[in-house]
C-alpha cells in the first residue's frame, strides 16, 4: 500500500488535531463524533482512532 500526499498531510493533522484528519478522510459523521469524544476524553485515544481511520480506508 503506497501512500499519496494526501494520506502524508491527514496523518499530520491526525497527530496535530485528530477530529481534523478524521474529517478529511471520512467527512461528518459517526467517525467524526466518536473521535470528538475520544480527543475530549483524552488526546492519546484521540490520535489512535484517527491514525486507525486514516489508515484502514
Amino acid at each position: 500500500m503506497a501512500f499519496t500526499a494526501s494520506d502524508i498531510c491527514k496523518i499530520v493533522f491526525a497527530v496535530l488535531l485528530p477530529p481534523l484528519g478524521v474529517f478529511l478522510e471520512r467527512g461528518c459523521g459517526g467517525d467524526l463524533c466518536i473521535n470528538i469524544l475520544l480527543t475530549i476524553l483524552g488526546y492519546i485515544p484521540g490520535i489512535i482512532h484517527a491514525l486507525y481511520i486514516i489508515l484502514k480506508y
